[in-house]
C-alpha cells in the first residue's frame, strides 16, 4: 500500500525522522526539524550526492559558499528585479495562493501555467471556476507579485545599515567562485563545482510537508563547459540525474522528464526530472542549459574579466554552464514516499516497512539482544560495529515488536544476540526486506554488512 502524505507526517513525527518546527510554542508555517533518524537519512542522501557528482567525477571540485552575499550578486543574477511569486488572496477565508498551483491543481496537471500571463491565469481561474483549497470559494482578488527574497540589514548602527539578503538560490556562490576554483585546482574546461547548502525563500503559501519550505537545503552542480559541447553535456547530465535516483532505489516507472515549455530568457534548454508524490507528478530536480549568462553578467556588474584562457590554443571565452540541482529536502520526501509500504503478513497482521536503500538508512544495523542478561556481549558487538557505520541498540519489549521498530525506520539488518552467541560465537542477521534470517559468526559482522550498503 502506497504512501499518504498523512501516513507520512504521522510515521515521521513517530520516529523521530521529522518534527513540526518550534512545536511547544505552536509550531512555525511550515517549518520542520529533523529527528535523530532524519538527521542520518538527509546525511546520507548528501553523502551519496556528493560521491557521486563531486568525488566520483573525474573533474569535480565542491565549495561552501557564504549564505550571506554582497548585494550587487543578487542584482547581476536578476532576483532583485524578478525573483517573485504570482499570488492571489480568497476574498472569503483570507488565504493567500499562488495562481500557478491553483491551476496546476485543478487541472491534475493537465494545463501548464509556466506558459500563462498573469491576465490569462487570472482569467482561467475565472472561467474553470477554480476554488479555495482551503475553504472551496471562488472569489480571488488580482494577482500581485511577491519578492521571495528574505532582506536583511548588515550593520551595527542604523546609519550604517545596508540590505543584504539570505540567498534564494546556492548557483551563484559557484558562478562566483569560478575563477577563484580554476585558479587554485589549476584545472581545465570542463570542470564542475558543486555545492550543498541552505537556501531561503519567502514563500506565502508552502505546504505538503517538506515538499516546499521556506528553509531549505540545495544539492548543485554546475558544469562549465565550451560552447558547442553543451548540448552533449545538458543530455549527459539528464541521464547522471535519472541513474542516480534509479541507483537510490526509486522505480522508472515513478520518474518522467519534462521538458519547459516555457523558457527562461537566459537559458538554451531546462529540463525537470517528475516524481510521482502523494500530492500526483512534481518537480524533484532540474537541468538547465544556462549559457553564459551567468558568468557574463557578473563580469557586467563586479568588472572582473570571467573570460577562460585555453592552454592550449589559446583562445579565450566564457563558458557556458549546464546546471543540476536538486533539494535535498524534497528529495527525503521522494524517498520516504518511495520507501514506504504496508505488508499483510501470514498471520494477518499489517507491517510498515521502509524499503531504503541501505546507503541512505538512518542505522545500517540494529543490534538487539534476545533478552536483557545478554545485553553485555551485545553491548560489546554494537559499540565495534558503531566504529564503522551508524547502528542503534534496543533492547526494550519482545523481539518481534524490536523488529516491527526497525522496519519502520528503515533498518536493512537486525542483529540479534541469542544464547548461541555465548557458546558459538555467531549471531541471528535478519534481513528487513525478506526477514529471512541467517546465522553468522559475530567477528564477520562489519565484512558482511559494509558489502551490502556500498553506494
Amino acid at each position: 500500500m502506497k504512501a499518504t502524505m498523512d501516513k507520512l507526517v504521522n510515521l515521521c513525527k513517530g520516529r523521530g525522522i521529522i518534527y513540526p518546527g518550534s512545536e511547544i510554542y505552536g509550531g512555525m508555517g511550515n517549518t520542520w526539524d529533523y529527528g535523530p533518524v532524519g538527521v542520518e537519512i538527509k546525511n546520507n542522501i548528501k553523502r551519496a550526492w556528493w560521491k557521486r557528482f563531486v568525488q566520483e567525477s573525474d573533474n569535480s571540485y565542491g565549495v561552501d559558499a557564504a549564505i550571506l552575499m554582497n548585494s550587487r550578486v543578487w542584482e547581476a543574477s536578476g532576483h532583485t528585479t524578478s525573483f517573485s511569486d504570482p499570488k492571489m488572496d480568497c476574498k472569503f477565508c483570507k488565504t493567500r495562493h499562488r495562481a500557478d498551483n491553483l491551476i496546476e491543481a485543478h487541472s491534475k496537471g493537465k494545463v501548464n501555467p509556466d506558459t500563462m500571463t498573469n491576465e490569462e491565469m487570472e482569467a482561467y481561474i475565472r472561467e474553470h471556476h477554480v476554488t479555495c483549497p482551503k475553504c472551496g470559494k471562488s472569489d480571488f482578488t488580482p494577482i500581485r507579485t511577491f519578492n521571495l527574497m528574505f532582506e536583511t540589514s548588515r550593520g551595527v548602527t542604523e546609519e550604517g545599515q545596508n540590505v543584504v539578503y539570505l540567498r534564494p538560490e546556492t548557483a551563484q556562490g559557484e558562478f562566483v567562485n569560478f575563477l577563484n576554483v580554476q585558479r587554485t585546482t589549476r584545472t581545465k574546461v570542463p570542470f564542475g563545482i558543486g555545492q550543498i547548502g541552505k537556501a531561503f525563500r519567502n514563500e506565502i503559501t508552502p505546504g505538503n510537508f517538506i515538499f516546499r519550505t521556506i528553509e531549505f537545503e540545495q544539492m548543485e552542480h554546475q558544469w562549465f563547459c565550451k560552447k558547442g559541447t553543451d548540448g552533449e553535456w545538458y543530455d549527459y547530465y539528464k541521464k547522471a540525474a535519472w541513474d542516480f535516483l534509479v541507483d537510490l532505489g526509486f522505480d522508472p516507472s515513478h520518474l518522467r522528464y519534462k521538458d519547459h515549455d516555457k523558457l527562461a530568457h537566459y537559458a538554451k534548454a531546462a529540463c525537470d526530472i517528475q516524481y510521482l508524490f502523494p500530492i500526483g507528478w512534481s518537480e524533484l530536480n532540474g537541468i538547465h542549459n544556462r549559457t553564459d549568462y551567468d558568468l557574463s553578467r557578473h563580469s557586467e556588474f563586479s568588472g572582473k574579466n570571467m573570460e577562460y584562457a585555453d592552454p592550449v590554443t589559446g583562445e579565450k571565452y566564457i563558458p557556458y554552464v549546464i546546471e543540476y540541482s536538486i533539494g535535498a529536502d524534497r528529495l527525503m520526501l521522494a524517498a520516504l514516499t518511495e520507501a514506504y509500504d504496508e505488508e499483510l503478513l501470514d498471520n494477518g497482521e499489517t507491517r510498515i516497512v521502509m524499503h531504503f536503500s541501505p546507503a541512505i538508512a538512518a542505522y545500517k544495523a540494529a543490534v538487539l539482544p534476545l533478552q536483557k542478561n545478554l545485553g553485555e556481549r551485545a553491548r560489546a558487538i554494537y559499540r565495534r560495529l558503531a566504529k564503522s557505520f551508524m547502528c542503534t541498540y534496543d533492547e526494550a519489549g519482545s523481539i518481534g515488536k524490536r523488529y516491527r521498530r526497525q522496519d519502520e525506520i528503515g533498518t536493512p539488518y537486525c542483529v540479534t544476540v541469542d544464547f548461541d552467541t555465548e557458546k558459538d560465537g555467531t549471531v541471528t542477521v535478519r534481513d528487513r526486506d525478506s526477514m529471512q534470517q541467517i546465522r553468522i559468526d559475530a567477528d564477520k559482522l562489519e565484512e558482511y554488512i559494509s558489502d551490502k550498503i556500498r553506494f
